[in-house]
């Protein structure tokens, strides 16, 4: 019998789209904490600049780390030559 595993976002207030959202435009577009709340805010989501720090500590490296895996896939790189 397999043992059923808790999602990474499990017993949090918010739910995962939003943390996660929350988390990608943090590290990818370099938002501020405060940006985030407040285009949080104008999405209908009450949130402080406080638990989005927290969520990007939490869940950053795992974040960072889905990334990394998805550009490594195989055959997914490719080289220019020089021109003459």
């Amino acid at each position: 019998m397999m043992k059923k595993t808790k999602s990474l976002y499990h017993g949090h207030r918010f739910p995962t789209s939003v943390i996660s959202q929350a988390v990608r435009w943090y590290f990818r577009f370099q938002f501020s904490l405060r940006d985030i709340e407040e285009v949080l805010f104008e999405r209908g989501v009450t949130v402080s600049h406080e638990t989005v720090c927290r969520w990007c500590d939490k869940f950053g490296a795992s974040f960072a780390h889905r990334v990394k895996a998805a550009h490594r896939k195989p055959g997914s790189t490719w080289h220019l030559g020089e021109c003459s």
